[in-house]
């Protein structure tokens, strides 16, 4: 199983940026992690990949999703970030492309600004994961591999 993280604009920033609402650990950290799970997660049968990605531009978040169609991705792991909210292209897509993804929010959304509480991407996302720091990630690795595991004949 390949899983794509793609993270969006200004989580290059995390550990330093705004640590009381996003943590302290970094872009690196949580791919670090996400690494260590996917080991822990793969059988011989079934390695699970990651590729990671993160960009403050729109457009090369959307042409990784796309590159996704024909690479061999199975899912996403998803924080648009700043996009979460306007990017009617990433959503486009995602629907476009057709592969399954979690969204993830490091924060509570809805304990924030209001402008936050709407995601574009919401309603065509397996699953949304929000205010678990980095934890979320994980479950969202975790939920990934499962469902493909449950959707496997036999």
């Amino acid at each position: 199983m390949q899983i794509v993280v793609l993270q969006g604009p200004n989580l290059n920033l995390l550990g330093r940026r705004e640590p009381e609402i996003y943590g302290r650990e970094t872009l690196d950290d949580i791919h670090r992690a996400l690494a260590t799970l996917a080991s822990e997660l793969s059988t011989p049968d079934e390695p699970v990949t990651l590729r990671c990605h993160q960009s403050n531009h729109e457009g090369a978040l959307v042409d990784l999703v796309q590159a996704a169609a024909s690479d061999g991705t199975d899912a996403f792991i998803l924080n648009p970030g700043g996009y979460t909210h306007t990017s009617v292209a990433l959503r486009d897509a995602l629907i476009a492309v057709g592969l399954p993804f979690v969204e993830v929010h490091l924060s509570n959304v809805y304990a924030r600004e209001a402008f936050r509480h709407r995601s574009l991407v919401a309603d065509i996302a397996a699953g949304r994961i929000v205010g678990l720091g980095a934890q979320g990630y994980l479950l969202a690795l975790r939920a990934l591999v499962n469902r493909a595991a449950e959707a496997e004949p036999g």
